[in-house]
């Protein structure tokens, strides 16, 4: 996908992060997706940038990495620092942009969130997954 580029010789991965790309579910999705409906995945150790765009005309977004499991109703502390945009809570105004960039430093099963309040428990949120071993990162849709 053209959301996903990386560089394997220096371990780096960037990816655009699309809030409200398209109308569905009233712009409550990444890149179109929601409720771990996309996965992302790393490898460990590599530094990720997310290219966050609020391309929703009617709502403000913002985006963390957050822990796996249960979704959160608002912001908590990112996984790793620097895994956040700014205005967690009240979000950013339709057309921001800012990237975020971390070093996914430990394995494991994470998901990328809309902290505004209300935003990740009605489906704003993508699997982020940090795999030991793997050899580049990849990008699917999941079940």
């Amino acid at each position: 996908t053209s959301w996903l580029h990386f560089d394997a010789s220096a371990k780096t991965a960037d990816f655009d992060l699309l809030a409200g790309m398209t109308n569905a579910f009233a712009g409550l999705n990444f890149n179109g997706f929601r409720a771990g409906g996309l996965t992302l995945t790393v490898p460990e150790g590599w530094t990720v940038t997310l290219h966050f765009q609020n391309k929703d005309p009617n709502l403000p977004h913002s985006a963390e990495v957050a822990p796996g499991g249960n979704v959160p109703s608002g912001p908590v502390k990112p996984v790793f620092d620097g895994a956040e945009t700014h205005s967690l809570d009240t979000g950013m105004p339709p057309g921001a942009k800012e990237d975020a960039k971390f070093v996914a430093a430990k394995a494991g099963s994470y998901m990328i969130i809309c902290p505004v309040p209300g935003h990740a428990a009605a489906g704003m949120w993508i699997r982020f997954d940090v795999a030991a071993g793997a050899a580049s990162p990849t990008l699917k849709a999941t079940p």
